[in-house]
């Protein structure tokens, strides 16, 4: 098949969070089985990344086996938002030799735009609004704007509904999604990525952590919602005497790390909390091959990517009933807490005073990651494709009257 992919967050910009290095997994997946893939995305830097390829009529375009990036030039940006002229253009001249589009994520402009392309050139999409479908960070009313603006339409003339937990597909259908336009797909992680990891004692050495004391990690965009301040009150809580915790991930907003400071700080922590900034490859693999335990005290998660990956570290988690992948995790991989101080560090106190729990979670480790496995979710990825390209050239054939459907699909 040719299928199309578009995004708004895309790499390198993993700053973006997790949308970024989720879709280049599952591209990387279905090039690697043969499909044509192209990624639509938009320069987030600005015009000053030099990464990005080469100059196309539209941006700039990498190439791959059976792989394509394009990246549109921005002319202008507002938080996840980007106005990207040459869109329209593209859609008028490349959209039509695609079999299958997955749209991912809400609130931007590229995914309406190409929908409404799409529906013209009777082309089957699938939605995957990745914990979007309600605002819950910021800008409630112009996120309601959207919806009524641009999102209904596309939601509604949507093949299918992409849900990637089954805490969002509740929700989706409480939003009103029919429960039977809707598919489940968790997000994968590559366990060879982290099979082999770097040897234990390297980032403790840089940050000056002895290799005996307790390392608690957070890692992920630095947001209110993600609870890190929560956690640096439930650690001093569960180790008021040792341990060191490490927040590791980019400012998602203006001024919150200052705030993470000074939770610290108020906690009498200032020396055994680690700001990292963002961590990615090997630096990251570092950090997991050196952390004792994984924390993520989040409001909302619709999965959790940065938990898979510890998972598939080995690396024992805590997360909240509010992370859509607890229930893979729950007693297999980790513990499952409300979101309450007390409880984050009732299960951090007990990891750590328990090396025969961590020992039993972090065996568990493995059967979770099976689960999450590239090949599988990218092998249940395809399946929805194809189910989607038949059911559109079936209709399209009815339509027409053609005795035999559309050759889309081949």
């Amino acid at each position: 098949m040719k299928i199309l992919k578009v995004t708004q967050a895309y790499y390198p910009f993993l700053e973006r969070g997790g949308q970024a290095g989720t879709v280049r997994e599952l591209a990387r997946g279905l090039a690697a089985r043969g499909h044509q893939v192209t990624v639509l995305t938009a320069d987030l830097g600005d015009g000053g990344r030099n990464d990005l390829g080469e100059e196309s009529p539209w941006g700039w375009g990498a190439l791959a086996p059976n792989a394509e990036t394009i990246y549109l030039r921005t002319l202008l940006s507002f938080r996840a938002l980007t106005l990207n002229p040459s869109l329209p253009s593209f859609c008028r001249r490349r959209l039509a030799e695609f079999d299958v589009v997955h749209i991912y994520g809400l609130y931007d402009l590229l995914g309406p735009t190409v929908a409404r392309f799409s529906n013209r050139l009777g082309i089957p999409y699938l939605v995957e609004p990745m914990g979007m479908f309600h605002p819950i960070d910021r800008g409630f009313f112009l996120k309601n704007v959207w919806h009524r603006a641009l999102g209904r339409r596309m939601m509604r003339n949507a093949s299918r509904i992409i849900a990637t937990a089954e805490i969002e597909r509740e929700e989706l259908i409480q939003g009103g999604i029919a429960a039977g336009r809707l598919l489940l797909r968790y997000n994968p992680v590559d366990a060879a990525e982290y099979r082999v990891l770097p040897p234990r004692g390297i980032f403790r050495n840089r940050w000056k952590i002895a290799p005996n004391e307790p390392l608690v990690l957070f890692l992920g965009r630095l947001i209110p919602r993600k609870g890190a301040d929560l956690l640096i009150e439930a650690f001093a809580d569960a180790l008021p005497d040792e341990g060191v915790l490490v927040v590791a991930g980019p400012e998602g907003e203006a001024g919150y790390l200052n705030h993470l400071r000074a939770v610290a700080t108020q906690c009498s922590l200032t020396e055994r909390v680690r700001f990292t900034g963002p961590l990615y490859g090997e630096d990251k693999k570092q950090v997991l091959a050196d952390a004792d335990l994984f924390v993520l005290p989040s409001s909302y998660e619709n999965f959790a990517n940065a938990v898979a990956e510890a998972a598939a570290s080995g690396v024992p988690v805590v997360v909240t009933d509010r992370c859509g992948i607890h229930s893979l995790v729950n007693h297999r991989a980790g513990l499952v807490v409300p979101r309450e101080r007390e409880a984050v560090a009732g299960a951090i106190r007990a990891l750590v005073m328990s090396p025969a729990l961590r020992e039993q979670l972090r065996a568990g480790c493995h059967g979770v990651t099976e689960e999450l496995g590239l090949e599988k979710i990218v092998s249940v990825l395809e399946g929805f494709y194809r189910e989607c390209v038949d059911r559109g050239a079936s209709a399209a054939g009815r339509k027409s009257g053609a005795e035999s459907p559309s050759a889309r699909c081949h």
